[in-house]
């Protein structure tokens, strides 16, 4: 059974920094695809950033580019999401998500692709 659990959200100002993480067991992941996703309140979720579990090219929503850096730690099986320059539309909550196939480029960004979802953590970001 496949276990994601996310944390690390919280509250902060705009213009500062949050890193959530993803801690993931259950099966061997190597093969696997790991995103980031997010709804915010009111809307549809929606996708912020994946990449392959083995490395490789990282996906980003454009308007994350440049602030957001998805990593993973293999050995613990940790994704991480430093989330840098916040900012009051990025209030939302998060999701780490998981499919054992590796995904491409036309579909590494559709949730139905993936299989595993944790929980979600909170963040807000408000003055």
């Amino acid at each position: 059974q496949v276990q994601l659990v996310e944390s690390g959200g919280g509250w902060v100002q705009p213009g500062n920094s949050l890193r959530l993480s993803c801690a993931a067991s259950g099966r061997t992941f190597s093969g696997s695809t790991v995103g980031w996703f997010r709804q915010a309140p009111g809307k549809e979720r929606e996708f912020v950033s994946a990449t392959r579990w083995s490395g490789g090219t990282v996906y980003y929503t454009d308007s994350v580019r440049g602030r957001f850096t998805i990593s993973r730690d293999i050995p613990k099986n940790l994704v991480y999401l430093q989330m840098n320059n916040l900012k009051p539309e990025d209030t939302a909550v998060y999701y780490c998500a998981v499919t054992g196939r590796g995904l491409i480029t036309s579909t590494i960004r559709r949730m139905g692709e993936y299989e595993y979802w944790g929980q979600g953590t909170r963040v807000t970001v408000s003055s």
